[in-house]
């Protein structure tokens, strides 16, 4: 449910020029926690977040949350990458000798691996299931996990998000895609329009927006124009 929002001016980020100061999975992932300790609730199944210095716990009853099978990381937050670590690693030399351990010491790789905008918290569960898999509709689907409406086909290896990640989603892979010059197929991009249009901008994912680029310092374009058009 979207309601009427407000946000103050001075709260939009500010056409100032930061350094990076994250150089690795770890340290965006403390980093990340910062960020996200007034977030509405997980990613996908928006359960509220208990933190305790370096651990998220979901609270899997304010959600409505069924434990499908794994109860160990379905009781941890657990840092998911929208665009997964394999689609930006998977033609790279380390990955190809042993996957996303040998690739730590890719500069490159581990770059785009720490980017906070494309870092979101959700359920270790939900995280394990998704792995990899592309985004996609599943309409002849129903959710394993409750009342999160996560979709999972795990024998075409595609997933449906909840109505409330669609839109983030989209914009997300818009911007990695733009950013680091990874390929999107034009079922992907018909798509992600089509949630772009659909599921518009939130006062959170703005404000979020903001706190990435206090940090990175760079803009998730697709998300900062439209926070701008319509809070401002």
């Amino acid at each position: 449910m979207f309601f009427c929002l407000y946000i103050k001016k001075n709260d939009l980020p500010k056409k100032t020029i930061h350094k990076k100061t994250i150089h690795n999975f770890y340290q965006a992932k403390l980093a990340a926690i910062k960020i996200h300790k007034n977030a509405p609730g997980s990613f996908y199944c928006g359960c509220k977040i208990i933190w305790k210095q370096k651990k998220g716990i979901p609270n899997l009853i304010s959600c409505g949350y069924k434990i499908r099978k794994n109860t160990n990381r379905a009781n941890r937050i657990e840092w998911e990458h929208v665009v997964p670590a394999w689609q930006f690693g998977y033609q790279k030399k380390c990955w190809k000798q042993g996957g996303r351990k040998k690739c730590i010491k890719d500069q490159e790789y581990t770059y785009i691996e720490s980017d906070l905008h494309n870092l979101q918290p959700a359920i270790g569960e939900i995280n394990a299931d998704r792995s990899n898999f592309m985004y996609s509709e599943l309409h002849n689907y129903t959710s394993k996990y409750g009342r999160c409406n996560m979709k999972i086909d795990f024998q075409k290896k595609l997933v449906e998000p909840p109505k409330r990640a669609k839109g983030i989603i989209a914009r997300t892979y818009f911007y990695m895609s733009q950013k680091y010059n990874i390929n999107l197929s034009p079922q992907q991009k018909r798509l992600f329009y089509i949630w772009d249009k659909n599921f518009p901008v939130t006062l959170w994912e703005c404000k979020r927006e903001n706190l990435i680029f206090q940090i990175q310092g760079n803009h998730n374009n697709y998300i900062y124009k439209q926070c701008h058009k319509k809070f401002q």
